[in-house]
């Protein structure tokens, strides 16, 4: 095999929100052990097109590097992942960059994620405390719920879950499988399970648990691994007894 001497990306654009989408072809100097992102940082340094014409350096998203933030998510040779953690050696050429479809785009490869977190919003996604001083320890959870929360507590919102899924577009309400997921790790937790009922009517309402196809994408495409399948098996079973709750009258857990 000849030695590679240059990468070929071919990044899809788009200059505003209102503007329509364009690619564009760039070629860098191959370097070894490259990712994604550090492609789009030597074009961003020298902001020349395939045809050697000056134009504006690609925008894109990027926080920890480490594949912790989810930020860098877009859609690399037709699949959605994080750009920090797929390897430039391990792609075939041309390598093509698109922003995810599931959000509105931005600016080139930077999305709006805002219906994400209006959702994180509907469900409570966090963990409700009583002030802002000590309150000393707080109760403990037992090894074994610890030990499958832990799995659910790596989802770090990127979105590639929303982007793989069939049921979540511009025609349907359904919030996507992490939004699903989230609820069962903040509702295992012994202060979270304060809120467990608030959390799953909100399952219950439009976009909830209803819209789930289980076409089972996302756990395939989950770049952490998690479970949301189980999980979302999880709610369907708790919502179901929340459904029955709520219409008999009953406040217990």
């Amino acid at each position: 095999m000849a030695e590679q001497n240059t990468i070929t990306f071919i990044i899809t654009r788009q200059d505003s929100p209102d503007s329509s989408p364009y690619k564009e072809t760039f070629k860098i100097p191959y370097r070894k052990n490259m990712n994604v992102i550090a492609g789009l940082m030597e074009i961003q340094r020298n902001p020349v097109n395939a045809n050697g014409e000056k134009t504006t350096p690609v925008k894109w998203e990027m926080s920890c590097l480490e594949e912790v933030c989810g930020a860098c998510s877009m859609v690399i040779n037709g699949y959605a992942q994080q750009s920090c953690a797929t390897l430039i050696d391990e792609l075939e050429q041309p390598i093509r960059l698109e922003p995810m479809s599931t959000f509105p785009v931005v600016r080139d490869l930077v999305v709006d994620r805002e219906r994400m977190f209006d959702d994180l919003k509907r469900i409570k996604a966090w963990i409700p405390i009583d002030g802002t001083h000590d309150l000393g320890p707080g109760p403990r959870m037992d090894e074994q719920t610890r030990q499958w929360a832990y799995e659910l507590s790596k989802c770090m919102t990127c979105g590639v879950c929303l982007e793989v899924c069939p049921n979540v577009n511009d025609k349907s309400e359904f919030m996507g499988p992490a939004l699903l997921s989230l609820p069962r790790l903040y509702n295992a937790h012994p202060t979270g399970a304060m809120n467990k009922s608030e959390r799953l009517d909100a399952l219950l309402d439009d976009g909830g648990v209803s819209g789930c196809g289980n076409s089972q994408n996302c756990v395939q495409a989950c770049p952490k691994g998690i479970p949301l399948t189980t999980s979302i098996a999880a709610m369907n079973r708790a919502t179901m007894i929340q459904s029955f709750k709520n219409f008999f009258g009953s406040d217990t857990n």
